[in-house]
């Protein structure tokens, strides 16, 4: 019996079950970090991530996201936004490309041609202009959403400027957002991405020794609105989404910034 013959396919077996365990590792053990500018690990960006409903966290550079399998989309992502990330960079916008840390490979781009929706950056491109490589990594499809055109221009552009100019202005937010994702939802394309009607953003600024939060729910239409009609209760997003976006805060502290719906610290 010639075994020789065996050892090559044998071998091939094992190292494929070897690259798949170590994905599936990879995966989980990167759940609980955001990695700064520079690649180096933010000492305080990680206690701030959200719970994930999926229990598929993915941890890159600049950026962390829990990815939803079942509406191919990110439930939230999270990201620190400082006073030295602003930056008026000027970088060709980059071809969108699937996530491969997704365990299951984030939905394909395609799904967006002839839909009608954008492609709505969630961590705003706007928000990683300081190096190539952070601009660069917001163009992947895990960090997109299917948003109308009019909205994504409109009001939530209004939005992501508000929040850089509080970034400047506070030094440093901890910024989380993603769309609502519900079991009524229509999709679009081959995988059917889904498409919320409600979009959300929630900013903790942690810089001083009162820490302040607001929140935002948005309908998935443009409005002429002021933003601080759709300042909503924290919590009130937290049992529309099932997430908890603060859960290492000391509860007093996280209960008190999530049931409240003050501007008044916030400047307009």
């Amino acid at each position: 019996m010639n075994v020789r013959k065996y050892i090559y396919p044998i071998g091939i077996i094992i190292i494929s079950i070897g690259f798949y365990y170590f994905d599936t590792y990879y995966e989980n053990d990167n759940s609980s970090t955001i990695i700064g500018e520079g690649n180096e690990e933010s000492n305080s960006s990680f206690f701030y991530l959200p719970t994930s409903t999926t229990g598929r966290v993915v941890t890159h550079n600049y950026y962390s996201l829990s990815y939803s399998e079942k509406h191919e989309q990110a439930e939230w992502v999270a990201y620190e936004l400082k006073k030295q990330h602003l930056s008026k960079n000027e970088f060709e916008r980059p071809y969108f490309e699937i996530d491969k840390k997704v365990g299951s490979v984030s939905a394909d781009w395609r799904n967006y041609k002839k839909s009608g929706y954008d492609r709505g950056h969630l961590c705003p491109a706007g928000d990683r202009r300081f190096t190539r490589q952070a601009f660069d990594e917001t163009f992947l499809t895990s960090n997109v959403t299917p948003q109308n055109h009019d909205f994504n221009s409109g009001i939530w552009n209004s939005l992501e400027q508000k929040v850089r100019y509080w970034a400047k202005k506070y030094d440093g937010l901890y910024v989380v957002t993603g769309g609502v994702l519900s079991d009524d939802l229509s999709g679009i394309g081959y995988e059917h991405v889904s498409v919320p009607k409600y979009f959300y953003k929630v900013l903790l600024d942690n810089s001083s020794d009162t820490p302040k939060m607001i929140a935002f729910l948005l309908p998935h239409k443009d409005s002429n609105e002021s933003l601080k009609e759709f300042v909503v209760p924290t919590d009130h997003i937290e049992k529309l989404t099932g997430i908890d976006f603060f859960p290492e805060l000391d509860d007093k502290i996280e209960e008190s910034l999530e049931a409240s719906v003050s501007v008044k610290k916030w400047k307009f």
